[in-house]
């Protein structure tokens, strides 16, 4: 009896691509935030709608590979990238919220520095993921990706060094330290993707 072949699902590459797109949108929202007059309020209940729509796009993911579609990389990989997706809008929501939870008015210079860090790895993700499909021309991104992530950690160590310095009281250091290491949780999500997509490419290339 002659078995018949699923045909390859190509749609992950396109869901992949919505998702990074979104955390586009997530980065500038970050960036809008530190704006002088910015409505934190609105920004927030924004960021909130992207972090809902990174979970549907996760969920959907999750559940045409449960439905058995033939993926057209390996599964676990196609698992662990929208994971490392997920986990990136996952911290740069965090981040908004606890800000508006703790009634942060004054916020470190640096945490400029960091969310630029983080627009830059986002738009980088969202140009690189329609060129998986082809596996084209993907070495750059990832080390692009490395050398911000590189920075990221640069900036938040001058930060920490900054909120121990005694310019502020103890309850702040506590607060804005959360903030500062969501968006560090962020850039190291970032390059945790990145690290898959050249899994991805090391072993279909």
């Amino acid at each position: 009896m002659r078995l018949r072949l699923r045909p390859r699902d190509d749609s992950y590459y396109e869901m992949f691509t919505d998702s990074a797109n979104n955390l586009v949108i997530a980065a500038r929202l970050l960036v809008e935030l530190m704006s002088d007059g910015a409505d934190r309020e609105a920004i927030t209940e924004k960021m909130r709608a992207c972090e809902h729509a990174g979970d549907d796009a996760t969920h959907a993911i999750m559940r045409r590979l449960n439905k058995g579609s033939a993926p057209p990389i390996n599964r676990e990989d196609i698992y662990q990238l929208a994971s490392n997706l997920d986990d990136v809008m996952d911290s740069m929501e965090a981040a908004v919220d606890l800000i508006g939870l703790y009634g942060l008015e004054r916020l470190p210079k640096g945490i400029i520095d960091q969310i630029e860090v983080l627009e830059r790895a986002a738009e980088l993700t969202a140009e690189a993921m329609p060129r998986l499909r082809h596996l084209d021309d993907l070495t750059r991104y990832w080390i692009e990706i490395n050398q911000l992530e590189n920075q990221a950690d640069r900036i938040y160590r001058k930060l920490l060094a900054r909120l121990f310095s005694g310019e502020y009281d103890a309850l702040t250091v506590l607060k804005l330290k959360d903030v500062i290491e969501e968006l560090e949780n962020a850039a190291d999500a970032f390059e945790h993707v990145a690290n898959t997509v050249e899994t991805i490419v090391v072993k279909n290339g």
